[in-house]
């Protein structure tokens, strides 16, 4: 069995992408963390392996594969079940769109490096920090509910999780996080509660993989 390794850091939300996706392929795989909060992703070391110097980056068949989609769909294409994306041209545009609202919409304008750099040298305050938080999520999360009404099943396309099922859960997690409201959005909001009951996204969620660090 293929085995990988994902340098990683708990809470970063395209990494917790790639460890659902992992989960849900049944690739064996090892973490080895790279902690932002403490910016070891900007070492000399590690930025040798990556000069983006971005989690997640995964090491699998002698490759070191960067950006958490094109990591999800280099698994989906060497394990083809079960499948994240959809044969059909068409349907599989329309998850890659719900992806990418995740993925190039909402989560580039709100991750680590943004949040700081509206902390220093921008001074905004706390108050106007959640502001910019919450717009991009609920303009986000809007485009999305609309995009899968009316073609989600039990998951955001039909009745199996697809990458915009995997893009969605890590997404909810940080607007819980920074307590922005998601009531309003009762499609996500069932399918995400859904997925979690899933052992593939549960054993990925940030408190989880916190928990069998300290047990290990």
């Amino acid at each position: 069995m293929t085995q990988a390794v994902l340098h990683d850091y708990w809470r970063s939300s395209a990494a917790y992408r790639v460890r659902i996706a992992l989960n849900l392929k049944g690739v064996d795989y090892q973490r080895r963390q790279v902690n932002l909060a403490t910016g070891e992703h900007k070492s000399e070391d590690y930025r040798r392996l990556n000069p983006q110097g971005f989690v997640p980056m995964l090491e699998i068949d002698g490759l070191r594969l960067t950006q958490s989609l094109a990591i999800i769909v280099y698994l989906d294409q060497k394990f083809p079940e079960p499948r994240l994306m959809p044969a059909d041209p068409a349907d599989g545009a329309h998850v890659r769109a719900m992806a990418m609202i995740v993925a190039c919409d909402i989560h580039p304008l709100n991750n680590l490096r943004v949040l700081r750099y509206l902390d220093d040298p921008l001074r905004v305050t706390k108050e106007q920090k959640d502001a910019w938080y919450g717009q991009w999520i609920r303009e986000g999360f809007a485009a999305l509910e609309g995009l899968a009404r009316g073609r989600s099943g039990e998951f955001l396309f039909g009745d199996q999780p697809t990458v915009a099922d995997i893009c969605l859960v890590p997404q909810m997690y940080n607007a819980r996080r920074f307590g922005v409201p998601v009531e309003e959005f009762a499609l996500l909001t069932a399918i995400d509660e859904r997925a979690n009951l899933l052992p593939a996204f549960a054993d990925a969620h940030p408190e989880q993989v916190v928990r069998q660090e300290e047990s290990a």
